[in-house]
């Protein structure tokens, strides 16, 4: 069911305006009064959450092309450190319902003044009604870290620049933050990615803004705390540029298929998460 709201910039303010508390697609208005569509989630953790953004693979073979939205679609290329630019800019894309099946934003994304984000990977393709019962991993932050860091992950990212060469391992990360699970595990996490990964992470959380050997960006490692430098196995978006691998690397999930696609072998990660796309939410 679809729901009208009047003047509601956010779910958390439609949840408290007017008590709904079904999960589905709802119209929010932005406060420059541009109406979107987006799906709330009324039902985690006291609900309000506003689905701002997903991460999709649409080809996993076709590295920063078409369709790498958070990454690149200008190809693998030293002059464009950033990027198609994302993750900090106004650009939107795609659509809420086809959100497990193409990169979304929407214009919460930057407008919303958000305290905590919320996680879903989902596998894709997956109709909106079913995306809270398939979802293989959910979680959210409590720790009300957005408030350090301008409310949402636009002005994160502002702070802590996708680019390549900004930093380098270890050194200039981004915000990591505990999470709680809404559906898995740490060990669940773990299981996700590849097994030679086991020694790069640390489940139980979620990192921002990393680097890995070569200085190449990646924006969100999820469900875990990067310790390692081999990022690119685990960790989505980035910047425009990965120079190792000479062109193996590079798009939304820059290396997930590096041992062979969706093998769970070596560095490659699992057919679930390679298959799933990660919903992004605020509250």
């Amino acid at each position: 069911m679809l729901r009208w709201t009047a003047l509601a910039w956010s779910c958390l303010l439609v949840s408290e305006m007017y008590e709904f508390n079904s999960n589905g697609l709802y119209f929010l208005t932005s406060s420059s009064g541009v109406t979107y569509q987006t799906f709330c989630d009324m039902t985690t953790a006291g609900g309000g959450w506003t689905l701002v953004a997903s991460v999709h693979e649409n080809n996993l073979f076709g590295k920063c092309t078409v369709g790498d939205r958070w990454s690149s679609q200008q190809g693998d290329n030293p002059n464009l450190p950033e990027g198609d630019g994302s993750w900090s800019n106004k650009v939107t894309f795609g659509t809420a319902e086809a959100a497990t099946s193409d990169d979304f934003k929407n214009p919460g994304y930057y407008d919303i003044t958000a305290e905590d984000v919320s996680i879903w990977h989902v596998p894709n393709n997956s109709p909106v009604n079913q995306w809270n019962m398939a979802a293989i991993l959910r979680y959210h932050t409590s720790r009300k870290f957005l408030t350090l860091h301008g409310g949402n992950l636009y002005n994160l990212f502002k702070s802590y620049p996708v680019k390549y060469k900004a930093g380098i391992c270890n050194t200039d990360k981004g915000p990591v933050i505990p999470i709680e699970y809404d559906f898995g595990s740490d060990e669940s996490v773990t299981k996700l990615y590849g097994p030679n990964t086991k020694t790069q992470f640390e489940p139980g959380f979620i990192s921002f803004r990393v680097f890995n050997h070569e200085q190449a960006a990646m924006a969100i490692c999820s469900g875990v705390k990067a310790t390692g430098c081999h990022l690119e196995h685990f960790c989505v978006g980035g910047g425009g540029h990965f120079p190792e691998g000479e062109g193996r690397q590079c798009g939304d999930f820059t290396s997930f298929d590096w041992d062979g696609y969706a093998t769970h072998a070596g560095w490659s990660a699992s057919k679930e998460v390679t298959e799933a796309a990660m919903l992004i939410f605020y509250r």
